[in-house]
């Protein structure tokens, strides 16, 4: 049995002094599955929701005792609480363009579906004085927030390589609205690990590039290969292939990072066997062997308190940074659309044999 690390590590956020109610737009699964239950369990008021599918926001708010508001303008009418946007990257302008000036806002990633899009985001946030954040709540994970602190600490020194390796079965079809969409790997999921990245080596370069589908499946792409340039000093790679269905043994979902004093090894477990997942996993070897950090929660649902709880603290002044804020997160949205740029743009060839 591997030995426990013996060094305290940060794995949760503190909570709002005062927690503001929340009203939520969306009653789609991620709410019922993660928001709510994740709300709940830190304590969090749920004011209402609002879905333009009446019967399925009746039906949520019915089982969470909660208001189903009749229309988008009255639930952003509501006063002193934070919106919540667990929307469709297509709806999210529209709502913003609703809420009242100055409010705190969660609005669910991606950051639009293009750059243009993002762009026309940050400047409605930037009109209305939005204290606006995207919800990358993987950076607020309880493995997340630990391996943070360690690299904080210096225990890894100088993170030099960053390997993001995934080899399992999505149930893709759990999405009915993924069949006709463009994009879909590195936008909708791919993004929470670009994102991870920057929180931890900055932003790179440039990026190399390439997502497909597979054979006979409707989903536009769901394999995907990319190299983040971040100079001779920083090897960063991912290897994502969502179309492993030969059995869990040698499925993975994981990070390997390695730095000049020590490496860590993550198990993102919830992607594993979804929606049911299995548990985060936290090592780190600091020259004395592989440790293992004993996690206090995992991704799915902990990080979604964790995420609202900053966002809460920055809006009632508890804290003067917000992060993942509009302004951080249109640059990952920037790393995104130059993936999709390089899977559009020839590889460089390769030399032919003279005759």
């Amino acid at each position: 049995m591997i030995e426990p690390l013996g060094i305290p590590l940060n794995q949760s956020w503190p909570m709002p002094a005062t927690p503001l109610p929340i009203v939520i737009f969306g009653a789609g699964s991620i709410v019922s599955d993660a928001h709510l239950p994740a709300y709940a369990a830190a304590g969090f008021s749920v004011r209402g929701i609002y879905d333009p599918d009446r019967d399925k926001a009746q039906a949520l708010a019915r089982e969470h005792r909660v208001t189903a508001y009749a229309s988008a303008e009255e639930a952003a009418a509501q006063t002193g609480v934070v919106f919540d946007l667990a929307t469709p990257p297509a709806v999210h302008r529209a709502v913003l363009e609703i809420l009242p000036e100055g409010a705190p806002v969660l609005i669910q990633k991606p950051m639009g579906s293009t750059l243009e899009q993002a762009t026309a985001i940050l400047e409605i946030c930037r009109m209305r004085k939005l204290k606006a954040a995207i919800n990358f709540q993987l950076r607020f994970a309880p493995m997340m927030l630990a391996l943070s602190d360690a690299i904080g600490q210096g225990l890894l020194g100088e993170v030099v390589d960053f390997d993001a390796w995934l080899a399992l079965d999505t149930p893709w079809g759990l999405w009915e609205f993924l069949k006709d969409l463009p994009r879909v790997e590195i936008l909708l999921h791919s993004i929470h690990y670009l994102d991870v990245i920057r929180a931890i080596l900055g932003d790179p370069e440039g990026v190399h590039a390439r997502t497909m589908g597979f054979p006979g499946q409707p989903t536009s792409n769901t394999r995907t290969s990319a190299i983040l340039d971040y100079g001779q000093r920083v090897r960063c790679a991912l290897s994502i292939n969502h179309n492993h269905a030969f059995g869990r043994r040698h499925q993975a979902c994981e990070f390997r990072i390695c730095g000049t004093r020590g490496a860590a090894y993550l198990q993102l477990g919830v992607n594993l066997d979804y929606p049911r997942g299995e548990p985060d996993i936290l090592e780190l070897n600091l020259g004395d062997g592989w440790k293992n950090v004993a996690l206090e929660g995992a991704w799915f649902t902990e990080s979604f308190a964790y995420r609202m709880a900053q966002l809460q603290r920055f809006a009632t002044g508890e804290e003067s940074t917000l992060v993942s804020s509009v302004e951080d997160a249109w640059h990952t949205m920037a790393l995104v659309e130059a993936a999709y740029q390089s899977n559009a743009s020839p590889a460089t060839p390769i030399a032919r044999k003279p005759d």
